[in-house]
């Protein structure tokens, strides 16, 4: 599926994303995967989780996958995550995932947490 036919429950992963976390799971055993969430919390009222796991994808999670990188997303989770876009930056002032979620409509200074309008 391209990028311009994106369902609105889609995530895009980004190839620097991809290529880093293909690179994090290479150091894993076998079947190790990527899962991000949403969780209560955070000093915005939402935040992002990051677990590498061993586990194999529930009936109902999102599957992404890009070269060497599986990222599992969760159905709960991904009601606040439709239409993101989780990228990798590595800049000046140090590397990260971050995700840009068109369902923010505030954050803070961390990029790890969030929240959505009422």
């Amino acid at each position: 599926m391209t990028d311009a036919a994106l369902a609105p429950n889609s995530v895009i992963l980004t190839d620097r994303a991809a290529k880093k976390i293909g690179r994090v799971l290479a150091k894993q055993p076998e079947g190790t995967v990527l899962r991000i969430a949403v969780a209560g919390g955070g000093c915005s009222g939402f935040q992002y989780e990051y677990k590498i796991v061993q586990e194999q994808p529930a009936s109902d999670d999102l599957v992404l996958t890009k070269d060497d990188a599986t990222v599992l997303i969760d159905s709960l989770s991904l009601e606040f995550l439709g239409g993101a876009e989780i990228d990798y930056v590595d800049d000046l002032i140090g590397q990260s995932f971050q995700i840009k979620n068109p369902n923010a409509v505030a954050g803070c200074g961390c990029g790890t947490s969030f929240s959505v309008a009422v």
